[in-house]
């Protein structure tokens, strides 16, 4: 008796598996939707030019001109030179 119960159930489920929904998401997904890949792309260049811009500026930062350094400069090369 439990198994005709089984059997009586069983057709009912197939059907209900039969209908099932099929989600589009090509919309999202970036090699079906140009919109989302322009965007995406814009922004992946906008973050790579502030970054390459951050990093010049804190290189030129780290290697500047530290000011001027005391040079002895020679006696016979000045512009009114003295020999011995």
């Amino acid at each position: 008796m439990i198994f005709e119960i089984k059997l009586l159930f069983l057709p009912g489920k197939l059907k209900i598996m039969e209908h099932e929904e099929v989600i589009d998401n090509k919309g999202n997904d970036l090699g079906y939707s140009w919109v989302s890949t322009s965007r995406f792309l814009f922004y992946c260049q906008i973050a790579i030019f502030v970054a390459l811009v951050a990093g010049g500026c804190y290189t030129m930062y780290v290697h500047r001109y530290k000011g001027k350094p005391n040079v002895e400069i020679p006696a016979n090369t000045q512009y009114n030179p003295t020999y011995k």
